[in-house]
């Protein structure tokens, strides 16, 4: 399996978590792998209503602080090549860089109240060069999660947001919405 550099620019809003099943393992708990995926808001709750099923993958061993997640966003790690198990994407953050260096793509998390409606699966919704992970929708609300390399863009209904990374410090990115 190939392995690839990838750069946090943001989180689904949906966590969950496994222990390990020895429950005489006194590091069960430290062993523990965390899941992050799409959710939008149902009845007053963050549920998935995936569309696309899928989602990130993380160890306690990699780095990983379960109590402070946002502690990840414009970390650089080191991941398995993404692929499709039991019908759902998947990929694997093993551990977390020590130094940062310029990823080959970037973790991206597009809310529809911050970047339009996405017509995902339309023509041209994403460049060609990124991969949808997850996907979660219900009524006027998405979240979607994305690989997405330096450069690499998203359409909505609001125009086009290309994924500009920080000259300084390559491994951060933010999506600019372009005329």
């Amino acid at each position: 399996m190939t392995v690839m550099v990838v750069a946090i620019t943001g989180l689904g809003s949906v966590w969950r978590r496994r222990f390990g099943k020895d429950t005489d393992d006194p590091r069960r708990f430290a062993r523990a792998a965390y899941y992050n995926t799409t959710g939008v808001p149902v009845d007053g709750t963050i549920r998935t209503r995936s569309k696309v099923a899928g989602h990130a993958r993380f160890n306690s061993t990699g780095g990983f602080d379960s109590n402070y997640p946002e502690r990840m966003i414009n970390r650089v790690f080191e991941c398995d090549e993404p692929c499709v198990w039991q019908g759902q994407n998947k990929i694997f953050f093993k551990y977390m860089l020590t130094e940062p260096r310029e990823p080959d793509f970037f973790l991206l998390v597009a809310r529809q109240s911050e970047v339009g409606r996405l017509h995902i699966g339309n023509s041209g919704w994403k460049s060609d060069n990124g991969l949808l992970i997850s996907f979660s929708e219900c009524g006027d609300e998405q979240e979607s999660m994305l690989l997405l390399p330096a450069y690499g863009w998203i359409r909505s209904d609001v125009g086009t947001f290309i994924l500009q990374p920080a000259p300084a410090r390559p491994w951060i990115a933010r999506l600019q919405l372009v005329a």
